[in-house]
Order: C-alpha cells, then sequence, then structure tokens
C-alpha cells in the first residue's frame, strides 16, 4: 500500500470519528435546550430589565397548558401579551412585591404541542443584588402531569435532571439603579437637549427672519421717499 493511501485511510478514519463526537455532542445539546430555561440581556444587580423564559414541550402525548415561575420580590413585573395565553401575576399582600407570574392557555388554545415551544417574557426588577438568580418553575400537562423545575445547579457537579431556570446579573451600576434606569436616564437627556437644540435653532430662524424682514421695510420707505421728492 503506497504512503498516499495510507494517509487516505488515517485522513478517513479521523473524519469519521469526529463525525461520531460531533453527532453526540449535537444530540447531548439537545437534550439540554429541551430543559426550561431563562434569559436576558444587559441584566444587572439591582436594576430593571427584561427576562425570556423558553418552555419546550418534552412529552410526546400531551401539550403544556400551564407555566408557573417562582420570581424573588420584584417590586415591579409585568407580563409581554402572548396571544392565546392569559398571564397572572400574584403579589405579597404585605409588601405588594411581585412573588409569582402563571402562563395558562386560554380556552380553544391546546398549549405547546409535542414538538413545540413558547417564549414567554416579563419585564421586572429591581433585581436582586447578586450574581444569579434562580427561578424555579413549574410545568403542567394537559394530562395532569406536573414537572417542577426547581433543581440547584452547583458549580463543578453533573447538571440536575431537573435544573431550575438561572439568570446572570452583571455588576450594579454606579448609581445603583441598573443598565436599563441609566439608559432610560440618559435618552431623557438626550431628548432635552434634542428639545433645547431645536428651541434655539427655531429662535435663531426666527430672528434672522425679522431682521431681513426689517431690511425690506426699510428699503420700501427709503424708496417711497424718494419717489415723493422727485
Amino acid at each position: 500500500m503506497s504512503s498516499f493511501s495510507r494517509r487516505a485511510r488515517v485522513l478517513g478514519a479521523s473524519l469519521a470519528a469526529a463525525t461520531v463526537v460531533g453527532g453526540l455532542s449535537l444530540l447531548g445539546a439537545g437534550v439540554a435546550a429541551a430543559h426550561v430555561t431563562a434569559a436576558g440581556d444587559d441584566l444587572t444587580q439591582g436594576g430593571y430589565g427584561v427576562i425570556t423564559f423558553r418552555v419546550p414541550n418534552e412529552s410526546d402525548t400531551a401539550s403544556t397548558t400551564k407555566v408557573a415561575v417562582t420570581l424573588p420580590n420584584l417590586k415591579s413585573a409585568r407580563t409581554e401579551p402572548m396571544p392565546g395565553w392569559t398571564a397572572e401575576i400574584t403579589k405579597d399582600p404585605a409588601s405588594e412585591e411581585a412573588t409569582s407570574v402563571t402562563w395558562t392557555a386560554a380556552p380553544g388554545n391546546p398549549g405547546i404541542n409535542p414538538g413545540e415551544f413558547v417564549q414567554f417574557r416579563l419585564s421586572g426588577g429591581p433585581l436582586p443584588e447578586q450574581a444569579t438568580v434562580t427561578l424555579p418553575t413549574v410545568q403542567t400537562y394537559s394530562d395532569g402531569e406536573v414537572v417542577a423545575w426547581d433543581q440547584p445547579t452547583v458549580e463543578g457537579q453533573p447538571e440536575p435532571d431537573k435544573p431550575a431556570p438561572t439568570v446572570t446579573l452583571g455588576a450594579k451600576t454606579a448609581d445603583g439603579h441598573g443598565a436599563d434606569t441609566a439608559t432610560h436616564e440618559e435618552d431623557t437627556q438626550s431628548s432635552a437637549e434634542s428639545s433645547e437644540s431645536n428651541t434655539d435653532n427655531t429662535a435663531r430662524w426666527l430672528a434672522g427672519t425679522g431682521i431681513v424682514l426689517g431690511a425690506l421695510g426699510i428699503g420700501v420707505a427709503v424708496g417711497a421717499l424718494a419717489r415723493k421728492r422727485s
């Protein structure tokens, strides 16, 4: 066998092994992706933001009809409208802080069918002043099965069977309000500056127009006087 043939056989075997490993990795990622998860962009400690809950249906025979999430006592919590779903926020009677949110399939909506997923969005805050926030979730199926995604994930240990959705929070901002509030204040200031600039430009335009009209009036008067003398 030539050296070229041997190299070709080795390369082929390596590619086959890589394909098998890649397939297993994708399979593992698919299994992990089937968990209920939570995510958010630019979430900060003590700040406000939007959290997206991704809820896949893991049953082959039943649909998901209810999703309940435990919240970390938020002063503000608002849900994004979802066609075919109702949302209810439960608050602590004493503090009026939001302690949970429940999405329920409305009459006529079968819910999340097998092989499908739905994303629910919640805007709220201020978020706890800690690096991560766990959001235990209970998923209810049309056949009565209830799955609790509430097991903590411990660094350095295997992922539990039913991990609780978790979001990571960035460091608290200098003003103590969080990224979203800081951005809102910057936008407000920018808007005010823009308004002031527009007002200033309008005043200058009016002043310039007045000068031009005044000059024209003087010219007309001078012309009339000259004609009268002649």
